[in-house]
């Protein structure tokens, strides 16, 4: 039990990190709180992962994560903490499975930092806090990384075709973003599996064929299914799961031509600095430096065993970075989150493989650097926020540095503390200001609530604390969720015979109205408001039939590309039925042109 003492405390305190006063973010992302909501009511509704009961159409993603807050959400009630909690646990159990991933190729100590790490980086507070898809993702491929070790260590096809599993099912919380570690590991089990080069081959194919499997069978179950039979898929513009996977959410994120985007750009520039950049460097780049250092300097000393653990965490880490650096397409910073586990990992091994090598001149420059690389990058971060903390972090720095380059003379119970303090203290404070910042909206980013922020830094900045807070009642926006007034909330509670209480034009205006109301709202072109569905001569039979009760108004974005059959529908209502203004919102009753 006492030999578990650091590793119970690892936990509780991530744990508690992650729950504090998890409530004050309400719905957090209100496009994926309106299809837990969902999947709380209609088991339809949940297995395709509909935005609302009725089934119109579908989040832009594959539905694992709803999946798992429908659930909850039908367990325990539609609420926030219902909503929220999975993640957070999901957080937790990310740590947990990381520290025994890194144990096992290196050890106990390195095992507590790899964690420390993970729970401490501010974008993993944001996420594992936050109901988007990034915190099952996150938790899948750490334990397909735990399953890819175990298989390394025995050249197991089997531990090997359990990683193919997590990784297929984390296909189906966020896409082909699952995929890009892939490429660490199949390279770690070539290069350390103890068997015959065919073998390990053999091995890679069967496991390959465990991701198709995982990750494929919801999509062949979708495809198969008629149409009419089903919700339209979300994002896609032909209503198919490939074309979303392989467009909207695939190699249109690379090239930038998301066919059904809006806005267009603002993604900021393509190149290595972008991660160091000020609207992403906030949320990841505390350590980053720090393990790309101690990735070479711990490959130099370290055992075998190690080098296992390095190449899988050091290929996780440089080919998502390359692909978030230059991509030109849609690019959030919370999508960053992805790269934690690999740099808490590398971190601990580094750290941990120079440390034992401490009485060697090189091993200790090595780590002496790492730690004053780490505090000049973390005083730089800090620079916008607390100028009293940076200096601190920086003064702490230098002086572990200093202590770790003299790591033979200086007793390890001092220059330990100092050192770990130094490394954790700048993303800690910010991971604590995250956790006590409300966050909502759709592209929520680390970091404490400011005001006037400055712009910062051109490389190595904090991201900016944008919270889309939810504002009282009118419409909402393409990125945020509006909260209906009292008297609209009744009206749209009057929804006796209808399918759906009302229709509104973007995903997130209709999450907002249904949340608030707990009746099913109608997302008009889905997220974006640029999906073909549905069509206005679909929506007009839909009212004809009696099957809609009001259309809401609200300002819509224009398409760049993708379909404008929101906004003929738009035109249309407008055109042909009167509006009544509750509550700040255009309602249009379409009872007028029911026949019933």
């Amino acid at each position: 039990m006492r030999a578990r003492l650091p590793l119970l405390l690892l936990l509780t305190g991530t744990a508690a990190l992650y729950l504090w006063r998890l409530g004050d973010s309400g719905w957090a992302n209100a496009y994926y709180s309106a299809a837990a909501q969902a999947g709380a009511e209609s088991w339809h509704a949940w297995f395709f992962g509909a935005t609302d009961p009725a089934g119109s159409i579908t989040v832009d993603k594959t539905p694992a994560a709803t999946w798992v807050m429908g659930l909850s959400a039908r367990l325990f009630g539609v609420n926030a903490w219902s909503i929220l909690v999975p993640q957070a646990l999901m957080g937790v159990a990310s740590v947990w499975l990381l520290h025994a991933t890194v144990r096992r190729t290196s050890g106990e100590a390195a095992g507590l930092v790899a964690g420390a790490v993970l729970a401490l980086t501010p974008v993993a507070v944001l996420m594992f806090r936050f109901n988007n898809p990034d915190a099952l993702m996150v938790l899948l491929l750490v334990a397909g990384a735990y399953c890819t070790v175990r298989a390394a260590e025995e050249a197991s096809a089997r531990w090997l075709a359990l990683a193919g599993v997590a990784v297929g099912f984390a296909f189906l919380a966020k896409m082909l973003q699952a995929f890009l570690v892939l490429p660490a590991f199949g390279m770690a089990y070539l290069a350390f599996a103890p068997a015959p080069v065919l073998r390990k081959v053999w091995h890679l194919g069967v496991a390959l064929g465990a991701v198709v499997v995982a990750g494929g069978w919801w999509v062949l179950a979708v495809e198969l299914t008629p149409a009419g039979s089903r919700p339209h898929i979300g994002g896609s513009q032909s209503d198919s799961v490939l074309e979303l996977a392989l467009g909207y959410n695939g190699l249109g994120r690379l090239t930038g031509e998301e066919i059904g985007s809006v806005g267009g750009g603002g993604w900021g520039s393509a190149g290595w600095s972008r991660l160091l950049g000020d609207e992403m460097g906030g949320q990841i780049a505390w350590l980053l430096p720090t393990a790309l250092v101690l990735l070479v300097a711990g490959w130099w000393a370290g055992r075998a065993a190690d080098r296992v653990g390095l190449a899988l965490w050091g290929g996780w880490l440089l080919v998502t970075a390359a692909v978030f650096s230059f991509m030109n397409g849609i690019i959030h910073a919370y999508y960053t989150v992805a790269l934690a586990p690999a740099i808490g990992a590398l971190v601990g091994i580094g750290a941990v493989t120079l440390w034992r090598k401490r009485h060697e001149p090189v091993a200790a420059a090595a780590l002496s650097g790492a730690l004053a690389v780490t505090a000049l990058q973390c005083y730089l971060l800090l620079l916008d926020w607390s100028t009293t903390l940076a200096a601190v972090v920086l003064v702490l720095g230098l002086i572990g540095a200093v202590g770790l380059f003299l790591a033979a003379a200086v007793p390890a119970a001092v220059v330990v503390p100092v050192a770990v303090v130094a490394a954790l203290l700048g993303p800690g404070a910010y991971a604590v200001a995250t956790a006590a910042t409300p966050h909502s909206g759709a592209i929520p980013s680390a970091g404490p609530a400011m005001t006037n922020r400055p712009g910062g830094l051109v490389l190595m900045g904090p991201g900016g604390a944008v919270n889309n807070i939810r504002g009282g009642g009118g419409p909402g926006g393409l990125l945020s969720a509006p909260t209906p007034g009292d008297e609209l909330v009744e009206l749209l509670r009057d929804n006796e015979g209808y399918t759906w209480a009302a229709a509104a034009v973007g995903s997130n205006n209709a999450a907002g109205y249904q949340l608030g109301s707990g009746e099913p709202v109608m997302a008009v072109g889905g997220f974006n408001g640029t999906d073909p569905a549905p069509t206005p001569a679909e929506f007009q039979e839909l009212v004809r039939s009696g099957r809609i009760h009001y259309f809401l108004g609200g300002a819509l974005m224009p398409a760049e590309t993708g379909s404008d059959a929101s906004q003929r529908i738009a035109d249309w209502v407008a055109e042909t039925f009167t509006a009544t203004e509750v509550d700040g919102v255009d309602v249009y009753d379409l009872t007028a042109g029911a026949q019933r």
